[in-house]
């Protein structure tokens, strides 16, 4: 055996093997491979759909509190957890505002280098080796990860899109609420840009706090929904019994690449993360912490500012598509359109992965296959709107030609 094989059958962990590479990686190396390709024979661009890595920019408030906190030293510095109090306060602040709930900022608020960090850290805080837990299918990916790092035995709700990816509570048995640890939700709900119900969240908590089972919401959509008001399990009178919620700057305030977020929960779960985090990170710089700060308290209406933007995106990309037959759902939620795989492609025997791989290939167009978010995928594409008009107008049109070959 080579000593690369050796070293890997060696040094690799069963969690690390049970992750795989993951869906954006695959996608990750198919873009570069088809970057060089497009260099060397003037193919088209590539013209990436596949991350919801928004093009739009974040408020000027937030990136000018950055500017200004960089040139003190402590921005420089390890920020360990009692430094980021102000970050804490202002979200007790904004969370007031929002849901009119009251939380304590020193006990029911952490500061996340992401809201993934969080979702995916969180199962190593609360469960043991074996223990079971619920996520829904379609997932996110790192739903699914933070189970198998943490040696978890992951249970599934699937999600019917004839019923509009309402999760049905009712699939599981008493026996099967009564063995759970962990349930984790979203919504609205990636990748099915469904914003959801509080009622489908209220019962969740119901059943958590019935069945003794901790209840994960991830919600870094909250601000972006396009119809309506999305669910938050802080609307819950029960948030404090049974849950902890996940929210992002990333998508509201576009700030995704600074990779700051945050939980707000019940002080147990609080406090079991936040000493999981302390061996494992520090907190991000009090510069970006200056930057979220403004972004919560002089640009709190940004989402709604940029929800415009996005649902015409999502109105002109879905006229082209179904103007060609694709057949579509317009979503309730912003970023995203969850593609049905079109007749032609179930005719050419096209699973979802196959697809996106050919899509790519003969247009340059990237979406992320369906199958990356678990079983329930399958048949689907994720295309995130993170361009503008004209380039994803393009981009359709790209698509549609291609499809017509088949």
């Amino acid at each position: 055996m080579p000593i690369s094989e050796a070293l890997t059958a060696l040094h690799r962990s069963d969690r690390v093997a049970a992750l795989g590479s993951g869906v954006f990686a695959r996608n990750d190396q198919r873009k570069q491979a088809y970057r060089l390709a497009a260099a060397a024979s003037g193919q088209p661009p590539l013209l990436d759909l596949s991350l919801g890595s928004t093009d739009l920019q974040p408020p000027e408030a937030a990136i000018q509190a950055i500017r200004d906190q960089l040139g003190r030293p402590e921005s420089a510095a390890y920020c360990l957890h009692g430094a980021t109090l102000p970050f804490r306060e202002a979200v007790a602040a904004w969370a007031g505002r929002r849901f009119g709930v009251s939380v304590d900022p020193e006990r029911e608020v952490l500061l996340l280098v992401g809201s993934q960090e969080g979702t995916a850290h969180l199962p190593l805080a609360v469960l043991n080796p074996g223990d079971p837990a619920l996520l829904l299918d379609p997932y996110y990916p790192s739903h699914l990860g933070g189970l198998r790092l943490a040696s978890a035995e992951p249970h599934f709700l699937k999600l019917d899109p004839a019923q509009g990816f309402a999760p049905r509570f009712d699939q599981l048995s008493t026996s099967a609420w009564d063995a759970l640890k962990l349930m984790v939700l979203g919504f609205p709900h990636n990748p099915t840009a469904t914003t959801g119900q509080q009622d489908w969240v209220d019962e969740a908590a119901e059943r958590a706090v019935r069945h003794g089972v901790v209840f994960a919401h991830d919600n870094p959509y909250v601000d972006l929904a396009l119809e309506g008001d999305a669910p938050a399990l802080l609307r819950s009178p029960l948030w404090r019994q049974c849950g902890i919620e996940f929210f992002s700057f990333s998508k509201g305030w576009c700030l995704g690449g600074y990779r700051i977020a945050f939980a707000i929960g019940a002080e147990p779960l609080i406090t079991a993360l936040r000493q999981l985090k302390g061996v494992v990170d520090f907190n991000q710089s009090t510069a970006l912490q200056a930057g979220a700060i403004a972004a919560l308290e002089q640009a709190g209406d940004w989402p709604e500012r940029i929800k415009p933007i996005y649902r015409e995106r999502r109105d002109r990309m879905a006229a082209v598509l179904q103007q060609a037959g694709w057949p579509l759902r317009i979503p309730s939620m912003a970023l995203y359109l969850w593609l049905e795989l079109p007749d032609r492609a179930r005719a050419a025997g096209l699973d979802s992965e196959p697809f996106c791989a050919q899509l790519l290939e003969a247009s340059g167009v990237c979406l992320t296959p369906g199958n990356g978010f678990g079983p329930g995928g399958e048949g689907f594409a994720r295309l995130a709107l993170v361009h503008p008009i004209e380039q994803l107008e393009a981009g359709a049109q790209r698509m549609v030609a291609w499809l017509a070959q088949l």
